[in-house]
């Protein structure tokens, strides 16, 4: 499976001829008048079979750059074929900050992915934990801010075992609003493989993988 990180918590995911896209960002611009950094490069050229959005924030609902006619999961919660959508929070108080967000697990050629979204919980529910399942492959936030930061995102990576994790919606040299990554690894207490590019093919790692921010 090859994963492809495009900024933020964009991810496409290939397997076989089919593609999965996660979090797509829109149109950035106007981010910098509110004092926010979002230099990632548009999404362009790219286009799937499934397309999943984890909330209805600007930098996670794109939708429009997502091109093949995909079919789309946004927002909700619930069991769509192989792909189970669970209810969360983009923050700790219950969603009356930030709203809802959703937590996608599936499988793709043959290993169980979960992506986090914006998860801003302090720890999963028991409920939702045992929705998630078995994990292969992670992509965890670990910047603050609107989500949860290093120590609780390390917690929750021990707490789902997975052979691989894939932080993401920390900060780089495109974003300025949210933490790196150097307290998420120091909580771990793991070192990080740190990629030249920003694609990788998930058998080949295991561990802690930082692809390169792709700007």
């Amino acid at each position: 499976m090859r994963i492809r990180w495009f900024g933020q918590s964009a991810f496409s995911l290939e397997h076989d001829g089919t593609t999965v896209f996660i979090d797509p960002f829109g149109d950035m611009s106007g981010a910098a008048a509110r004092g926010l950094q979002f230099d990632y490069a548009p999404i362009e050229d790219v286009s799937a079979q499934l397309l999943l959005v984890t909330h209805e924030h600007g930098d996670h609902n794109g939708v429009d750059a997502i091109g093949g006619d995909p079919k789309v999961i946004r927002s909700t919660a619930g069991t769509f074929d192989d792909v189970v959508a669970i209810a969360s929070e983009h923050d700790d108080v219950a969603g009356t900050k930030r709203g809802p967000n959703t937590i996608f697990s599936f499988e793709l050629g043959g290993a169980r992915i979960c992506h986090l979204g914006d998860f801003g919980q302090p720890a999963l529910r028991p409920e939702q934990r045992a929705a998630i399942g078995d994990v292969d492959v992670l992509f965890v936030p670990i910047g603050g801010g609107p989500t949860i930061g290093g120590a609780p995102a390390a917690e929750l990576v021990r707490e789902l075992a997975p052979r691989l994790v894939v932080p993401m919606h920390y900060r780089t040299s495109a974003v300025n609003f949210l933490d790196p990554p150097d307290e998420f690894l120091a909580a771990l207490g793991a070192d990080a493989q740190r990629l030249e590019g920003s694609e990788l093919v998930a058998e080949e790692h295991s561990g802690v993988v930082l692809p390169a921010p792709p700007v």
